[in-house]
């Protein structure tokens, strides 16, 4: 296995290609239980017949933990929505189908979305009382037991040169409310600064499931708490704009 392609760096790990398998490498000090449950959720999401890169191993590369699976040739949804302007409301529709079949799909031994963002909203350095206030609307919220991705953004979407979408990274998986993922997609467009896209991707949302985009929005201060734990510095004005606002308008 040679680890001389890097094919892409984000925070915390490196991936590589080698032939037809992709190579995931994580930093020293990532945590195992992390690099495990990831590959874990891989597995479970492979077992719903969801068109995904087949996970092949887990191993140590270097004292590093990795996680091996199939190489997918092709370029990913944001480098097409990059390329061809002009074809974003197609690509948005092609966006919002994959993860609608996303949420037909359920896996029952997934971690729970409600679980994971009640221990999200405990971690935040929020006041006690936007904390409260946060944990009571999340409590409030229908249960369901759909499949979520947890990342569902353009550039986990790879499509091949024979026009076949595979769906990347379910390090964020697991089982809920379709309306949260929903949410935390617009979430994601917005702080790529594409707040016209972002409104256009929830409308369509909206309409393709029958969904009411109040109750989307419903979700957007939650799935904003969430993702400020993650200590980004430029994101948080914007976050907490979001958070802060009770009834979101």
């Amino acid at each position: 296995m040679k680890l001389d392609k890097v094919i892409a760096e984000r925070i915390n790990k490196k991936i590589y290609r080698d032939g037809d398998i992709c190579i995931k490498v994580f930093d020293t000090d990532y945590s195992k239980a992390d690099v495990l449950n990831e590959a874990l959720n891989q597995a479970r999401i492979e077992e719903t017949g969801l068109n995904i890169p087949k996970i092949l191993e887990v191993m140590t590369v270097d004292g590093k933990w990795a996680i091996v699976t199939e190489f997918i040739e092709g370029k990913t949804l944001a480098q097409l929505m990059k390329e061809n302007p002009d074809k974003e409301n197609e690509y948005l529709e092609l966006l919002v189908d994959l993860q609608l079949e996303v949420h037909t799909k359920t896996s029952p031994l997934l971690n729970k979305l409600k679980d994971k963002m009640n221990r999200k909203i405990s971690e935040t350095d929020l006041d006690a009382t936007t904390r409260y206030e946060l944990h009571t609307r999340l409590e409030g919220m229908p249960k369901h037991k759909k499949v979520c991705h947890g990342d569902f953004n353009p550039s986990n979407i790879i499509i091949t040169d024979e026009g076949k979408a595979y769906i990347l990274d379910w390090a964020h998986a697991t089982q809920g409310n379709a309306s949260a993922d929903a949410a935390r997609t617009y979430l994601l467009f917005c702080l790529d600064g594409a707040e016209d896209t972002a409104k256009k991707y929830l409308d369509l949302f909206c309409k393709k499931s029958d969904t009411a985009k109040q109750y989307v929005q419903k979700w957007m201060p939650i799935v904003a708490a969430s993702q400020s734990v993650k200590g980004h510095e430029d994101e948080r004005e914007f976050l907490m704009s979001w958070v802060n606002v009770v009834d979101y308008e």
